[in-house]
């Protein structure tokens, strides 16, 4: 009779290393059956959707072809979505100039301070986001807190339109989603080796130096969260290209939004959004390969 080893002995059979295998999966199922209903279903509707047809009615036909990703590159669809990406593109450079002070500050601050100026940062979040644009449409308006302040210090002599600008679109966009660069660059700053700051100052090094060699390439990975958080997002906001630009230059994302209401054209809308989620993976695929190329 075969004496049974140490090893077999202590080996978990088939119904334990099950029971091991299941715990993971049954923490993540949760996570993945979100994922599942409301990302991947919609997503793939979505492209299913834009390369479909609406009759007179706006109904969906489902005749498979590629007329809305044609009529997409039109060059009308090409401006507006280049509208999009430069407004989005302005936000993200003033919220970085903006917000990398703020967040290195908060980030070498002490620990005591360091907590009152993030709640500082997160107070806009207490408020509804409609609130807080309504809130500057009534500073920026003609009869607003601004225009009083300029005519009562004689600066001008009759209101000024700000509203209704590319200058009200960016300036909405630039308060609303600055909080997303400030965090993303403080959690870098607030990881980063003083010591290593101090050894470049010792090595003779001037302040632009160190920061252009040291701080800026360590604190690279939060720039880059920074920039996905503020960038992708203000290619797709319509609310506030809405309100504070008053439809005189759409964005994309106004477009979308009313080929699926007022124009019913369900397919020609979703051939617009798959687009724009190309153009957001384009944008992920591109800090995850800065992130790649950060030093060690």
């Amino acid at each position: 009779m075969a004496v049974p080893t140490a090893a077999a002995v202590l080996a978990p059979g088939p119904s334990l290393q099950r029971r091991a295998g299941l715990g993971p999966w049954l923490a993540v199922a949760p996570m993945m059956g979100w994922l599942l209903l409301f990302v991947i279903v919609p997503t793939l509707m979505l492209v299913v959707i834009s390369f479909c047809e609406r009759d007179s009615l706006g109904r969906v036909i489902y005749s498979f072809n590629f007329e809305n990703y044609i009529r997409a590159f039109d060059w009308k669809w090409l401006k507006i979505l280049g509208i999009s990406v430069w407004y989005a593109f302005l936000t993200t450079v003033i919220c970085l100039v903006l917000g990398y002070p703020v967040a290195y500050f908060i980030g070498r601050s002490s620990e005591r301070v360091r907590g009152l100026l993030i709640m500082l940062v997160m107070i806009p979040f207490w408020t509804s986001f409609l609130i807080r644009t309504y809130a500057w449409i009534s500073i920026l308006s003609q009869e607003g807190l601004l225009n009083a302040a300029l005519m009562g210090l004689k600066l001008t002599a009759a209101p000024i339109g700000f509203m209704y600008t590319p200058f009200a679109v960016v300036l909405g966009l630039v308060y609303n989603f600055l909080p997303f660069m400030i965090l993303p660059i403080y959690t870098s700053v607030e990881k980063l080796d003083g010591s290593l700051i101090e050894a470049a100052y010792d090595l003779g090094a001037r302040p632009a130096r160190v920061f252009a060699q040291v701080v800026l390439p360590l604190t690279q990975p939060g720039i880059a969260a920074g920039i996905l958080l503020v960038f992708v997002p203000a290619i797709a906001m319509f609310a506030i290209t809405t309100l504070m630009g008053g439809g005189s230059n759409p964005t994309i994302g106004e477009v979308i939004h009313n080929q699926f209401t007022k124009a019913r054209n369900q397919p020609f809308g979703a051939a617009l959004g798959v687009l724009l989620l190309a153009i957001f993976i384009f944008s992920l695929w591109l800090s995850q390969r800065m992130r790649r190329e950060e030093p060690e």
